[in-house]
């Protein structure tokens, strides 16, 4: 892969995201409410006062009027500041970055260490009781609400068998290595089982199909070892189109898991999603929207260099 064709698609992405930002700032402002509706109904604050304050946000203009300064600060740097806390929405936002660092990236490796093995197992024993018992667990994990596991697994371990924190990132009084993975475990594991039921079937799947080619059973009839025709030929061709689903996963992981992040209040970007949401922080809305637009572009460029690397095949001139 060329330095020229990265730097194509990096290019090719800035029309994109203004054609994103665009359409996210429209839907935006036609959803129902506006920031004004949080304190419209508190009696200690006047209407001069809030008209004052719809002035300063600059909500009195024209839309299009809005979109422009908004789309100019935002791409230059200038995210301004959160209607709900007053603060910048960068340092908002990058308080809550590093907690879902921490979630999403457990959760994404456990989940790929788990998955891509039980999908290569599947296809490799095809109708067998292992196929079909991973069939079974897949589909349950595929059908099974999160948000009901999460509360399900709060209430067994949390609650019942007291052996692991039911909410929060860490204990009061306490920051240690050991608190952190205690705090960690169950949103890790909701969002790697959520994960591991759909990439397990698209790896049996994918590999199904490889393994039904042609130098793969040229490979057999050579009497190479039955790993070596598995793990060396045929997983490597069947990981491409796997790589695709991880790539647009992982970018909504990044972005926040909301559901989970909510249940176990977890200090995330997905939880800080749902209270700007609550309390109509326009600005944070518009940031975080946009930061999961990239990230979701960013992991597709990230995907282009995988295919690469699994197939050799592959060259980007």
């Amino acid at each position: 892969m060329t330095l020229n064709y990265l730097l194509k698609r990096m290019l090719g992405t800035i029309p994109l995201l203004l054609g994103v930002s665009l359409v996210l700032f429209g839907v935006l402002h036609l959803a129902p409410g506006t920031p004004m509706d949080v304190y419209a109904d508190n009696p200690s604050v006047s209407q001069e006062a809030l008209d004052q304050m719809k002035v300063a946000l600059g909500l009195d203009q024209p839309l299009p009027v809005q979109y422009t300064k908004w789309v100019t600060a935002f791409f230059t740097g200038e995210w301004g500041y959160s209607i709900r806390t007053a603060r910048p929405v960068v340092t908002e936002i990058t308080e809550r970055l590093w907690p879902t660092i921490i979630l999403g990236g457990s959760s994404f490796f456990l989940a790929l260490l788990v998955a891509v093995p039980l999908g290569v197992l599947s296809a490799v024993r095809r109708y067998s009781a292992t196929d079909y018992g991973i069939t079974f667990m897949s589909f349950l994990g595929i059908s099974m609400p999160v948000f009901w596991l999460a509360l399900m697994l709060q209430l067994l371990f949390a609650v019942q068998w007291r052996i692991l924190p039911s909410a929060g990132m860490q204990t009061i009084g306490e920051n240690s290595l050991v608190d952190l993975l205690r705090h960690l475990a169950l949103p890790a594991l909701i969002l790697a089982f959520a994960n591991v039921a759909g990439w397990s079937r698209y790896m049996r799947s994918s590999m199904v199909e490889v393994l039904s080619q042609d130098y793969v059973r040229t490979a057999k009839a050579k009497g190479l070892p039955h790993n070596k025709v598995v793990y060396r030929h045929a997983l490597r061709n069947a990981l491409i189109p796997v790589i695709t689903v991880v790539a647009l996963d992982f970018a909504g992981i990044l972005s926040g898991a909301v559901i989970t992040e909510t249940i176990f209040a977890w200090p995330g970007i997905g939880r800080l999603f749902i209270e700007s949401m609550n309390g109509r922080d326009y600005p944070v809305l518009l940031a975080l929207m946009m930061l999961g637009s990239f990230a979701l572009v960013v992991t597709n460029v990230l995907a282009d260099l995988a295919y690469a690397a699994a197939d050799p095949r592959i060259r980007y001139d």
